[in-house]
């Protein structure tokens, strides 16, 4: 039985490139669904693999021929294992400028290669494909993204008949296609042989690397430490390797798309500001399984769930930008106070805050601290922000702008019908009451 596909919400911005450029890139992760989405947009194009290796082999001895031997509307599939073919790429273009003429899909950052920016500046539209957001899966029009730029989040109650949202659960299955298609347990195997197979196989693909061990061991070390400030100097120790090695590991896997470094959101006249970067695992059920995180664990490792989730929310908004806003800018913000916003959004000058509580219920004025400080610093152009958390309702909180909002909005759905105000306040004073 073949299994249902599900649709890509970027798969508009794949058709519009296709539309008006020479050559289109889908990056991203290794099974993420680049192929899948391909063949589904035009199921008549000829599809290549470079997996194969006798095409693999063809491609390399002769790039020239191979390219010119290919039909005229045509899917070359992990691109970077010969990237050679690049520069035969753009002889074909510039000799017929045809829009959509391939359609490439990449595992690896190809903008890192030098034959990349030096050959296709101009021809080439590159997408990134993340993994299934929870939108997706749930089949939902409905983004959070652009409810919050678009200024149309509202205070919004919900019945408490309707039960919290299964965070734990949600996090530890994580938006890889195929382990969502298994039992936990089954999940929780495939990744972890899928990160042995990345290492084992795709790393030599762009870089020497002479003890992928230790690389094991760092994406293990960075699964149970996302959502933390990037410390180059301690992971350097607890690997035992020089501070040049560890950089260049980890140059490797933000070039294979599994960990993503959030920069430091700052104003020039922000001198307070610390500059580190936070590092994320780019899908949360891939951390979960190296960190052996599983859901019955919420309750006693909150501190590491919390972090899950505030790269679970990150990376979400970030995937969402890629149908909503590419221009979108994302940032984190953290200053000698220890105050903090875990995500800020920018547009130009436009700034947003998102701030991520693992509680299911807030303190408006203690958890909207970070949110205060942001909105201090980006001044006129604040533009409003929100606390994500694991409750029910949406709330309006006491700065300028800001809700705190479900999780579920997240993941595309509606709070819930709207109760009474009476009932309204009533339950607001019932869940901030000591008990």
């Amino acid at each position: 039985m073949n299994t249902p596909y599900i649709p890509r919400l970027i798969r508009h911005r794949v058709l519009e490139a296709l539309a008006d450029t020479p050559v289109v890139c889908l990056l991203g992760p290794r099974q993420v669904g680049k192929s899948t989405l391909a063949q589904h947009l035009e199921p008549d194009r000829t599809y290549i693999s470079l997996d194969d290796s006798d095409l693999l082999q063809a491609a390399q001895q002769d790039a020239i021929g191979f390219i010119e031997s290919l039909p005229e509307r045509v899917i070359i599939d992990e691109v970077q294992r010969a990237p050679k073919l690049l520069l035969a790429i753009k002889s074909v273009v510039d000799r017929k400028r045809t829009a959509g003429r391939f359609l490439l899909t990449g595992s690896a950052n190809l903008l890192l290669l030098p034959q990349a920016q030096d050959s296709l500046a101009g021809r080439m539209e590159v997408i990134y494909l993340h993994p299934l957001t929870e939108q997706e899966k749930r089949l939902s029009n409905t983004t959070l993204l652009d409810t919050l730029i678009s200024n149309k989040l509202a205070p919004q109650m919900v019945s408490d008949s309707i039960p919290l949202a299964s965070t734990a659960e949600v996090l530890c299955q994580g938006g890889y296609p195929e382990p969502n298609r298994r039992a936990p347990h089954r999940a929780r195997q495939w990744y972890r042989q899928y990160t042995n197979a990345i290492v084992q196989r795709d790393v030599e693909d762009i870089a020497a690397v002479q003890d992928k061990d230790s690389l094991l061991v760092l994406m293990e070390l960075l699964a149970s430490r996302t959502a933390s400030l990037l410390n180059i100097s301690n992971l350097s120790k607890e690997l035992s390797l020089d501070r040049a090695t560890v950089s260049k590991y980890l140059s490797i896997l933000k070039r294979l798309f599994l960990v993503h470094q959030l920069p430091a959101w700052h104003r020039n006249h922000a001198k307070r500001l610390i500059k580190s970067p936070k590092i994320h695992l780019v899908d949360t059920g891939l951390s979960a399984a190296l960190a052996r995180l599983e859901p019955n664990q919420w309750l006693t490792d909150a501190e590491r769930f919390g972090a899950l989730l505030e790269s679970h929310v990150v990376e979400q908004l970030i995937a969402q930008a890629g149908w909503v806003d590419p221009d979108l800018r994302f940032y984190h913000y953290r200053d000698k106070d220890q105050a903090e916003v875990d995500l800020v959004i920018e547009r130009g000058r436009e700034t947003w805050g998102v701030e991520v509580k693992r509680a299911a219920s807030i303190q408006p004025n203690k958890d909207a601290v970070g949110l205060a400080k942001l909105a201090a610093q980006a001044g006129k152009d604040f533009r409003g922000g929100m606390l994500v958390y694991t409750g029910r309702h949406c709330l309006k909180l006491p700065v300028p702008g800001c809700f705190a909002v479900p999780i579920g909005m997240l993941w595309g759905e509606q709070p819930g019908q709207p109760i009474s105000s009476e009932e309204m306040w009533q339950r607001l004073a019932e869940e901030q009451s000591p008990h």
